[in-house]
């Protein structure tokens, strides 16, 4: 494994390794203290159309389970655990995400340093990152990453200095929804990850389930409301209503949430589309099976009977009580509610189902009289009685399309470009995106309400937004969020693998 010696302490070779584009991309760096966070501080060069950035991610104490969650918030990406981030990575389309350089100092002084090697090890098969990491030799960790194709940087040149004795950090106490949601996360997260045989009351699995939310979150109030939305019926029941008041500052409130386990109302399911037709939730799980809940409350009201083999990708409930379905192949499925459907509204269907036959749709909606649909190619298609409307407002694929039946109809759309955007059918787009972010838009829904109309939209980084006259509010639940939709009286729903959960806004 070759050896790059610089005559200053490091810093020659090592933007000699970021300029080289051949070079392997790991590049270790041993004794090398203060260099990655002086090089976090300067300002990357160009390459080409391609922005690039630093992530500097400090591993002092750090699990590995920390150090993937860290490392997914830079890269604008959720992940469960280190393989998962591995395999969301290599699978998942990037939007307009940055190259990135991440900066990972002291892997030596990690509380997994072993595991955070083999994280890194396999992370750096990825093509859109590169990882310098700062390292110590004769340790398993860097025997474990010099097997790789690497770049050593030795920048010391010397004997290092003995390390001074280890102080033992004291931890919170993790049974403390109130001492874990205002100490540091990461080291919370250690906690739980050493303590794996202690459910704490139920807060280790709701953390678990939410912590990189809770470790990305700027303030305690934020980390206790996420940390309430992953908690199941089965937690000591003196922990939500102290979460609760810990989350009073947080612009949000929990209204209800169903996790993965609860009995009392059952948790649905996972989660792959969301609609809200009156008071009834049509909740479309991974199978295809569309769970009714009961909006107030997320009791269930049955399923809805559809024709649909394999997975629902969208609903749309229409005005008439009609339920259009888009299966994972792009075909349009009515489902026709108890009253009957006026003849001109079957007809529209009928030929938007005609359609989608020949060309396959990616997100659907609908309001009185219209259909809207995305396509694989940056287009919307807005069908209607009077005709047919068309625009092409993204860069790629249309993710999500959304339409509200206001004083003046307008149809949102997301695309994988990350940009969400707004069009009034026979007009241009809006020019200025309504929300855009660096990440693949995952879902939208939009209703009008007694407050005007609300947007809801959330982008494959695990990023909420609700967009409405009041402004614009964000949460992130922690776990990949599938699905999302606007309740009638404005409150947000949000649908996850593990979890469901609807949230009030606050005032004041």
């Amino acid at each position: 494994m070759p050896s790059v010696r610089a005559e200053r302490p490091g810093a020659a070779a090592l933007l000699g390794w970021l300029t080289d584009p051949e070079a392997p991309r790991l590049c270790l760096v041993t004794e090398a203290p203060g260099l990655l966070d002086w090089l976090a501080g300067q300002t990357p060069r160009a390459a080409g159309r391609r922005r690039t950035t630093r992530a500097l991610v400090p591993l002092t104490g750090q699990s590995a389970l920390g150090a993937a969650w860290a490392i997914a918030s830079h890269l604008g990406v959720v992940a469960a655990s280190p393989a998962d981030l591995v395999h969301v990575l290599a699978t998942t389309e990037p939007g307009r995400t940055p190259r990135t350089i991440l900066l990972l100092p002291a892997l030596h002084e990690a509380a997994e340093p072993t595991r955070i090697a083999e994280l890194l090890r396999d992370l750096a098969t990825q093509g859109r990152i590169r990882i310098v990491v700062e390292t110590r030799e004769t340790t398993p960790e860097q025997a474990i990453l010099t097997a790789s194709r690497a770049t050593v940087i030795d920048a010391e040149q010397h004997e290092p200095p003995p390390s001074p004795p280890a102080q033992e950090e004291h931890l919170p106490d993790l049974s403390d929804p109130t001492a874990v949601v205002t100490a540091d996360p990461y080291r919370v997260t250690a906690g739980y990850v050493r303590e794996a045989d202690d459910e704490h009351g139920g807060l280790r699995p709701a953390w678990l389930r939410a912590g990189q939310a809770l470790c990305a979150a700027a303030t305690p109030a934020d980390r206790a409301l996420a940390l309430l939305t992953s908690l199941g019926d089965g937690a000591d029941p003196r922990i939500a209503p102290a979460l609760e008041e810990a989350a009073r500052p947080a612009p949000w409130k929990v209204r209800w949430t169903r996790v993965t386990g609860d009995v009392t109302p059952p948790w649905p399911g996972p989660i792959a589309a969301l609609a809200v037709q009156g008071g009834t939730v049509l909740a479309a799980d991974r199978t295809g099976t569309v769970h009714l809940l009961n909006a107030a409350d997320a009791h269930p009201r049955g399923r809805l009977v559809h024709p649909v083999r394999g997975r629902v990708t969208a609903l749309a409930p229409t005005p008439d009580g009609t339920v259009l379905l888009l299966d994972e192949r792009g075909r349009l499925h009515p489902v026709p509610g108890t009253a009957p459907r006026p003849p001109y509204l079957q007809r529209l269907t009928e030929a938007v189902a005609a359609t989608l036959t020949r060309h396959p749709g990616t997100a659907l909606a609908a309001i009185q009289g219209s259909v809207i649909v995305g396509d694989r190619l940056g287009s919307v298609h807005a069908f209607g009685l009077t005709g047919l409307h068309q625009a092409a407002p993204h860069s790629g694929r249309v993710t999500a399309v959304a339409a509200v039946e206001s004083e003046t109809p307008f149809v949102c759309s997301g695309g994988i470009d990350g940009t969400v955007r707004r069009w009034i059918p026979g007009e241009d787009p809006d020019p200025t995106p309504l929300a855009e972010r660096p990440s693949p838009v995952v879902a939208l829904h939009a209703a009008e309400t007694p407050y005007g109309p609300f947007v809801a939209m959330a982008w494959a980084d695990g990023t909420v937004q609700l967009h409405g006259p009041e402004g614009n509010r964000t949460f992130r639940p922690g776990p990949p969020v599938r699905a999302v939709a606007v309740t009638p009286d404005a409150a947000l729903l949000i649908g996850m693998d593990e979890s469901l959960t609807l949230l009030d806004r606050t005032t004041g």
